[in-house]
């Protein structure tokens, strides 16, 4: 092994605002910010998701390939036609399907939890 993953970085107009909404999504702190990269992960000794300001971000035409998607994360659900809802009220778009964007044009995909993963904890409404 040379290394292992540490964040996943989304170029973005707005780090803390993306990061909002994705710690919101997920249920998980911001354990870092600072004015164009702000992080959400469990704790501050977690690898997580990285949100790094660019200011001329495109963000991708999904399924149009003029601006490719670059990048998608499967988000697990215990059920994606209930979620689908919930995170549209968060600031997501549904682009088609269990497939949305997020605040800033980054499609996800909204996955049934495997049987081999522990349920996930209901998120208080």
């Amino acid at each position: 092994m040379i290394g292992r993953r540490h964040h996943v970085v989304l170029d973005c107009p707005d780090p803390a605002a993306l990061a909002e909404f994705y710690s919101a999504l997920l249920g998980q702190p911001i354990t870092y910010r600072g004015d164009d990269w702000v992080v959400v992960a469990d704790d501050d000794t977690s690898s997580g998701l990285a949100f790094q300001r660019v200011p001329d971000h495109r963000p991708p035409t999904w399924p149009d390939p003029a601006v490719p998607q670059q990048f998608h994360l499967d988000v697990m659900v215990e059920d994606p036609a209930e979620a689908g809802p919930r995170v549209v009220a968060l600031g997501a778009v549904r682009l088609a399907g269990d497939v949305c964007a997020d605040p800033a044009g980054h499609p996800f995909c909204l996955v049934r939890r495997p049987h081999w993963a522990p349920p996930i904890p209901q998120w208080s409404r």
